[in-house]
């Protein structure tokens, strides 16, 4: 049991100050939970609890007494907060902000944005806390490495916030070796704290975070509280204007977009969306209908290439008191922690791909003790007589019922997936850390990139590899002296700001408006077309393609956009769950009338069809579809073993959609024969993933694969982006004599 009286004496004057001040009437569990870690122990720290339950205050409060309590005798800064957006470190601490000016401690900001002025300041007297990007941290351990001991040589905690976007990923295992280098520098490693409201597997996590710093991480886990939500979700079929009752005049409008414009028009509200093309879209038509309706235009935009100031101006009025009707449609970038005030509800558009991003989406709403809420649309186009049996089941709508279920009745999140072959970051490291120490042997340079942790695992002979092909191709050079260091198309590489990214950029045209900057598209239409961008649509005037520039027109309505939706990776448990979704009666209450008898019919549909009875139904003819219920990674390896082994099953014209089912034309005997044919060649040869890749594929998915050799792709790609273990699971474990 922690003692709340002494962690409260711990805390000095200022802190309790600021928590009297602030009528808190005690401190909550999480607070609690990390004072004690941090005063008590020298362990790292990773804090998962819900969104708005004061994670920042909970770390930065033990934090400031900690400084307070035990000044540094050197010079420096003593806390670094690493954050994946630039908007977070400008928007985090101003809850703090008192408390921070209360303790006398600095903070500074250094990110693209930042001026050379503010910089050269820190520069100049490095102290007390410095937020930063991934990126700029990436450029000050190139360009400064020789102040990186001046810089950081009292640095106590590095505090990474939204870890949860971090674990796996290049940009994450980017943040870990840059933590691993600054340490070798500065000959200790300072402690790490890690936050997140949606983290599923805390071990895994924590290994992550923890890796290489030599000390042990403490992954405390929140209690279970009783789940207080409001939900509710509807579908429309998209219909042609047609009524039985001609005396009744449609409506002018879409009924799935009028009944989300009436869901949100008087409330503050977030709209999520899976892309950048269905927010455009969305965003324009909410527009439409208040000015069809004579109604005030309270819809603002906010996505990644919006200008900074439109991102800025929508972050602005959602956070202002004063704007009490304001609804912004997002994508992911409104997802994470920027603190936009009180959210009445937030509003999604078909369903988010996780657990994770729907728990985050659900916790902008519902701050200051009232309950979150959420409104999810599905639109759906109207079924034809002849279309296909798995095109006529509402995946969509079964997946967001699952994301609910799996959470409330499990707490499932998906757990992290961390990478064994990360080549691309392997490559980056590789140019960055002979760019910031200069000549380097083979063997040291191996030695430097194999030990930062989230390389350790590339066997030393793909390594070799890497380095003979980065050499043969001038990225390094082998001097005479047997040395290694950056060749010419390393340096042209390295000398771009875009090098200190390890994610994929684009080559973006800026679009303007006479003075006014909109933001930036990818491929720029010819004088005279016209696109979607910050919830309008513009016309080309005018284009100045050298300078990347592009001069539109303003122009009223609205533009049918084809939009992907989200790619990302879902969990075999979702899928499971949409299984037992679709084939049980269980009633949800947060179904309204439409989604309700959508789901009835779908598993109308279902029983009628046998599909509870087996994977695999008939289409009729030699058309047959495969319901495996296997998540993304575990389902495109079945996909290619399928394709493999076409020949042999007798298999044609193989097609699928997401991860849902997988179609083709069976010559022979399909059904029960056919699926016991597959079963029995996968338990008899078990599946090899690198076998199912295509000798001359060369999967270019990270920023720097096109500079890996392909056949190290192929590994790579077999090795983190394919899975057999689901596979076995549902059709049998292999026969291992």
């Amino acid at each position: 049991m922690i003692n709340a009286d002494r962690i409260f004496e711990r805390f000095p004057e200022f802190i309790r100050e600021y928590i009297y001040s602030h009528n808190w009437q005690h401190l909550r569990d999480v607070q609690l939970t990390a004072a004690d870690v941090i005063f008590n122990t020298e362990d790292n720290l990773l804090l998962s609890s819900a969104t708005a339950s004061g994670k920042t205050e909970a770390v930065f409060f033990p934090i400031l007494a900690d400084l307070c309590e035990h000044k540094s005798s050197k010079s420096g800064i003593s806390v670094l907060y690493v954050a994946p957006l630039k908007s977070l470190i400008n928007d985090q601490f101003y809850r703090l902000d008192e408390l921070l000016d209360m303790s006398g401690i600095p903070v500074c900001h250094w990110h693209g944005d930042v001026g050379a002025s503010q910089k050269a300041k820190l520069l100049k007297d490095p102290s007390g806390i410095l937020q930063i990007t991934p990126e700029s941290l990436e450029s000050m351990l190139i360009n400064r490495a020789s102040d990186i001991p001046r810089l950081f040589g009292a640095l106590r905690y590095v505090v990474i916030d939204e870890i949860h976007t971090m674990i796996g990923s290049d940009r994450g295992c980017q943040v870990i070796c840059q933590l691993c280098r600054i340490a070798k520098l500065i000959g200790h490693t300072p402690r790490r704290i890690g936050l997140s409201a949606t983290i599923g597997d805390l071990t895994l996590a924590g290994n992550w975070l923890g890796a290489g710093s030599g000390r042990a991480t403490q992954t405390p886990a929140s209690p279970k509280k009783p789940l207080h939500w409001r939900l509710a979700m509807e579908h429309f079929f998209i219909l042609e204007e047609q009524r039985e009752d001609k005396s009744v005049a449609p409506s002018p409008f879409d009924p799935g977009f009028a009944f989300l414009y009436e869901a949100v028009k008087n409330k503050k509200t977030l709209v999520f969306s899976n892309s950048r093309e269905e927010t455009e879209y969305v965003t324009a038509t909410m527009r439409n209908i208040a000015r069809a309706k004579g109604e005030d235009d309270i819809f603002l935009i906010h996505h990644g290439n919006l200008s900074a100031s439109l991102r800025e101006d929508a972050e602005l009025k959602m956070k202002d008191e004063a704007v009490l009707k304001a609804v912004t449609c997002a994508t992911v970038t409104m997802e994470l922690g920027i603190d936009i005030g009180r959210l009445e509800r937030v509003a999604q558009i078909g369903a988010p791909t996780s657990v994770s991003s729907f728990l985050q989406r659900l916790g902008r709403s519902g701050r200051r003790e009232a309950p979150p809420e959420m409104v999810e649309l599905f639109r759906e186009e109207a079924h034809l007589p002849n279309t296909p049996l798995p095109q006529l089941i509402p995946w969509e709508l079964l997946r967001a019922i699952a994301l609910v279920e799996l959470y409330t009745a499990e707490r499932f999140i998906e757990p992290p997936r961390i990478r064994k072959m990360p080549l691309s970051l392997a490559f980056h490291q590789t140019l960055s850390i002979l760019a910031a120490s200069g000549e380097l042997t083979p063997a040291a340079l191996a030695q430097k990139v194999l030990s930062l942790p989230p390389l350790s695992n590339l066997p030393k002979e793909t390594y070799r590899e890497m380095l003979l092909d980065m050499i043969s191709n001038d990225f390094l050079e082998m001097t005479e002296e047997k040395g290694l260091i950056i060749g010419l198309k390393g340096e042209k590489l390295i000398s771009s700001f875009k090098f200190y990214a390890v994610f994929k950029d684009s080559e973006d045209y800026t679009v303007r408006c006479e003075s006014d900057e909109i933001g930036t598209i990818t491929n720029p239409p010819p004088v005279g077309d016209r696109f979607a961008l910050a919830g309008r649509v513009w016309e080309v005037i005018d284009a100045d393609l050298p300078r990347k520039l592009i001069f539109v027109k303003r122009l009223e309505g609205i533009m049918e956009i084809s939009w992907p939706g989200d790619g990302g990776e879902i969990h075999t448990r979702i899928l499971e769950k949409m299984r037992d979704i679709l084939f049980e009666d269980t009633v949800y209450p947060y179904l309204l009338p439409n989604a309700r008898k959508r789901l009835e019919n779908a598993r109308h549909l279902a029983r009628n069809t046998g599909m509870q009875k087996s994977m695999l139904i008939s289409l009729g003819g030699s058309s047959w579809c495969l319901f495996p219920w296997l998540g993304t990674y575990p389902f495109r390896t079945l996909r290619r073993y399928l394709r493999t082994n076409a020949s042999y099953f007798g298999l044609s014209e193989i097609e699928s959609e997401g991860c849902c089912y997988i179609t083709f034309h069976a010559r022979g005997t399909g059904g029960a024969p056919l699926l016991r044919r597959i079963c029995e060649k996968i338990k008899k040869d078990g599946i090899d993933p690198l076998s199912l890749m295509g000798n001359a594929e060369s999967p270019i998915l990270d920023k720097y694969d096109e500079y890996i050799p392909a056949h190290l792709l192929r590994e790579a790609y077999a090795c983190d982006r394919m899975t057999v273990e689901e596979i076995y699971a549902r059709f049998g474990e292999p026969n291992h004599e």
